[in-house]
């Protein structure tokens, strides 16, 4: 296998390497493992940060999605009312325009009566 193989999320297997570096050169004081220990414990720890800051980072991202809809849907909401309460309004507009044209129209007929 590849030492260097991805395993996923950018993060390099760590592991193959350890272990193709101890079956290439026998082990020979406690001082030694020691220190391919620390290496092993080093790596995982910093692959474990980095899972959890990518974890980290995609559920911010989710909830930044989340309140990006529902702002949307909220806004799309109050739209709807607006544009009812604009149809609402215009209707109201139209009607008293034909009443102003009917009592200017009356109007006119009263002030040829009068004249």
């Amino acid at each position: 296998r590849d030492p260097e193989r991805e395993v996923g999320y950018g993060i390099t297997d760590s592991w193959d390497k350890i272990v193709e570096t101890l079956q290439g050169a026998p082990v020979s004081t406690d001082t030694e493992l020691g220190g391919y220990m620390r290496e092993f414990e080093t790596r995982v720890r910093q692959d474990t940060n980095e899972i959890y800051m990518r974890l980290d980072d995609e559920q911010t991202e989710r909830q930044l999605l989340a309140g990006r809809f529902n702002m949307l849907f909220r806004d799309r909401h109050a739209s709807d009312l607006v544009r009812d309460e604009v149809m609402s309004l215009r209707t109201t507009v139209l009607g008293q325009m034909t009443e102003i044209r009917e009592l200017h129209a009356a109007d006119r007929r009263r002030q040829t009566v009068i004249s």
